[in-house]
């Protein structure tokens, strides 16, 4: 049995039966069954379902957030934003996804060579509670409007936003098994992976639970897409906009309480500016209001669980012992709720948690450098590259930087890191491998089959 827990309140909100072996293979066959009529659909056929999906999401924006808010603690605003960010990808592959699946003609000796992309089968999809629609929507698009079906296991902590959004897909007119949610342990998960209409396995959470399920996917030769955890740098060069700076790296920390891959997580700052670069966050935090999550005005909601708020304090405090010094927050609540407090940690240097680890909670850490080649070597001594930003009003040298000396997938110049449906997301390093959205996310499970005509 899973358990959810409001997090403003501990209250439990729901039980869910976990289950079993035979039950979760039998849906996997449904969801094989699907697939082999699913994918003779026409396009017209899938742009059409996905767009009405969009419109519910839409028009369920509000208890779909409130769901959110109060399964992990997202603020009301940011879930119905994230929403909007599901509507968006729905609404960019049943626009561009055929055009992105085109077959491609290439000019060999043959007669004709022309590349085409089909789709592989059941996709398993293993997602995080931290954006429990977004996540799931993210892969689940481009993977089904390729053509594929899917089987998702939820958090357990978002098992009603996992139920809800296959209500959803119900909802919008897809067939039956296109789209299963499974409430699964993890001793039944691996059985899915193996089994034979399995064709890959989408993850997004930490390293180590990544390690444990590229093994298990390789032992079966299974496809994998990992995208795993983050310590993102925020390189903050002496002619950066103090102000513009200070402002991405707040709205980019505090996202979602700290609980995001791609936050701006290690501070990177020229030793000139790191007094202003400091004050600067510091009032901007002081505009973050933290509360109920179900209240509009409230920009910072309660951690997911209460392990997490513990795991991110004892980081902090075990910083501070090796020397970090603590400028704002680090001290527990005393209220209901799984609150911590904006966080600001100064003096941080590698052999700190705070430096070495990925810390998923609402904490800055401010690392001081003398020089641009010291800011991109602690830039990239961390075994994470997922995403990066860089702070500087030479927008041409930035570009250098980025492209050839940053080791992330992704690097934003002046700007805060986010996913976008147009272009490939992901990371390397033990940030994991395969790509999501874009062209490359839609290809991930596909055939990409070469057919050629020989001479007649």
């Amino acid at each position: 049995m899973i358990q959810t827990i409001n997090p403003a309140t501990e209250a439990v909100i729901e039980n869910y039966p976990v289950l079993p072996s035979e039950e979760a293979s039998t849906a996997v066959q449904h969801a094989h069954q699907a697939y082999m009529n699913w994918r003779k659909t026409s396009f017209e056929t899938r742009k059409h379902l996905f767009l009405k999906l969009a419109d519910l999401l839409e028009q369920k924006k509000a208890s779909f957030a409130k769901l959110m808010a109060e399964e992990m603690g997202k603020p009301i605003e940011s879930g119905q934003q994230e929403i909007e960010k599901c509507v968006w990808v729905c609404q960019h592959y049943a626009e561009q996804g055929e055009a992105y699946l085109a077959d491609e003609v290439v000019q060999t000796t043959m007669k004709e060579t022309r590349v085409v992309y089909k789709p592989l089968g059941v996709v398993f999809g293993i997602m995080p509670w931290n954006f429990p629609f977004w996540q799931v929507f993210r892969y689940a698009v481009p993977t089904l409007v390729a053509g594929n079906a899917t089987v998702l296991k939820h958090a357990p902590i978002s098992s009603g936003s996992g139920a809800a959004i296959e209500r959803l897909f119900i909802e919008a007119g897809f067939p039956k098994g296109v789209f299963q949610h499974l409430v699964l342990d993890n001793a039944v998960a691996a059985e899915v992976m193996g089994h034979p209409h399995v064709v890959g396995v989408t993850f997004t959470g930490s390293a180590k639970a990544g390690r444990e399920i590229a093994a298990t996917a390789g032992k079966h030769l299974k496809r994998v897409v990992l995208e795993l955890g983050g310590s993102d740098p925020a390189i903050v060069l002496k002619d950066a906009d103090i102000k513009l700076a200070a402002e991405v790296i707040t709205a980019s920390r505090l996202n979602n309480t700290g609980q995001v891959c791609i936050a701006a997580k290690r501070i990177i700052v020229d030793k000139s500016i790191a007094k202003q670069l400091r004050d600067a966050i510091e009032s901007e935090i002081k505009t973050y209001s933290m509360g109920s999550p179900l209240l509009s005005e409230t920009k910072l909601g309660p951690m997911a669980r209460a392990d997490l708020r513990d795991e991110v304090h004892r980081q902090v405090q075990a910083s501070i012992d090796k020397g970090a010094s603590l400028q704002l927050g680090g001290k527990l609540p005393s209220e209901k709720g799984f609150y911590y407090p904006p966080t600001i940690l100064t003096n941080v240097k590698p052999g700190m948690p705070a430096f070495d680890e990925e810390v998923f909670g609402p904490v800055v850490a401010i690392i001081e450098v003398g020089s641009e080649k010291e800011a991109l070597a602690l830039a990239n001594q961390t075994e994470y590259g997922l995403g990066a930003s860089l702070f500087t009003k030479d927008e041409a040298r930035a570009k250098v930087m980025a492209e050839n000396y940053i080791e992330a997938g992704a690097c934003f110049i002046n700007g805060k890191v986010s996913s976008d449906p147009r272009v490939p997301f992901g990371g390397i390093k033990h940030s994991g491998f395969g790509r999501e959205l874009g062209r490359e996310g839609m290809l991930a499970f596909v055939n990409m089959k070469t057919v050629a005509i020989g001479h007649a």
